[in-house]
């Protein structure tokens, strides 16, 4: 077992997952960053399903099963294979259309209680996965209110997978697939300021279109993704009991509180792990 690899992965991932003091310095940055993000109108959606499609061809996804998507009246949640859903809701005599992926909080508790740091919210706005920092305890899925990180139980080399926002095709200058994609323009990419403002400009030229409310300008902190309904939106499937505090607020006195041993707990495991991949190599390499 390497010693000094062992100790210093320890020592790292320690001083990661005591962010107490260091999470507010973090959050004070974010604050100056303009965040990126995407406003999803539900009145313009026609159920066309393209932003399915073009997500898993860009990201080597299987094809989605689309007449399977609408057998489903009601929320639809992500898998694996599928990063965007459309879920189909009968309200009356209409029928809508909902685009549903990660929502890219301003504050994400799936980033906060990851103790190596593999999801992390870049300054741009998007929430990514970074596997080679990945230690598989899974603390994301148990964190995120909105139930979306998932993990590939069928895979030998599992990953976490959910939407990073084209994280890739923006650092190229590009706009997200699904943006792109979007016959209706029902899905717009802008900065989250920029987003709000055009959210409510519709509301206001169109009043009794949509119903007088954002929904992610508040919840959980706020969200890089925005909507707009022409209906409640728990008719919708989305969750209205989330509150408005950021989900990581909620973690820093109890971060004062937990005992070091316990705090260290997953640097220790990770440290473990990466030390006896180590051990493995070498014996493979003295066969």
């Amino acid at each position: 077992m390497d010693r000094r690899n062992f100790i210093k992965t320890i020592g790292v991932v320690g001083a990661s997952v005591l962010p107490a003091r260091s999470l507010r310095s973090e959050e004070i940055a974010n604050e100056a960053v303009e965040f990126k993000g995407i406003l999803v109108d539900t009145t313009r959606c026609a159920g066309c399903q393209n932003c399915s499609v073009v997500c898993a061809e860009s990201h080597e996804l299987p094809e989605p099963d689309l007449d399977e998507m609408f057998e489903i009246n009601g929320n639809r949640p992500t898998t694996p294979d599928q990063w965007t859903t459309i879920s189909r809701f009968e309200v009356g005599d209409e029928e809508i259309y909902v685009k549903k992926q990660c929502m890219h909080c301003n504050q994400p508790a799936c980033a906060t209680a990851c103790p190596t740091k593999a999801l992390l919210k870049t300054e741009e706005g998007p929430v990514i996965w970074r596997g080679d920092k990945c230690m598989g305890c899974r603390f994301c899925m148990i964190s995120c209110p909105y139930d979306i990180p998932k993990f590939e139980y069928d895979s030998p080399n599992p990953r976490i997978m959910k939407c990073v926002m084209c994280w890739e095709k923006l650092n190229e200058g590009e706009i997200p697939e699904c943006v792109a994609n979007c016959p209706e323009e029902a899905i717009v990419f802008g900065t989250r300021r920029e987003l709000i403002d055009q959210a409510k400009s519709r509301i206001y030229t169109e009043p009794d279109r949509y119903v007088h409310e954002i929904y992610g300008e508040h919840e959980v902190g706020g969200t890089g993704y925005l909507y707009l309904a022409g209906v409640p939106f728990d008719q919708l499937g989305f969750k209205n009991d989330l509150g408005n505090v950021a989900y990581p607020e909620y973690t820093k006195t109890f971060l004062y509180s937990v005992p070091f041993v316990i705090t260290l707990w997953p640097a220790f495991l990770l440290a473990l792990h990466n030390a006896t991949k180590k051990d493995e190599k070498d014996v493979e390499g003295g066969m």
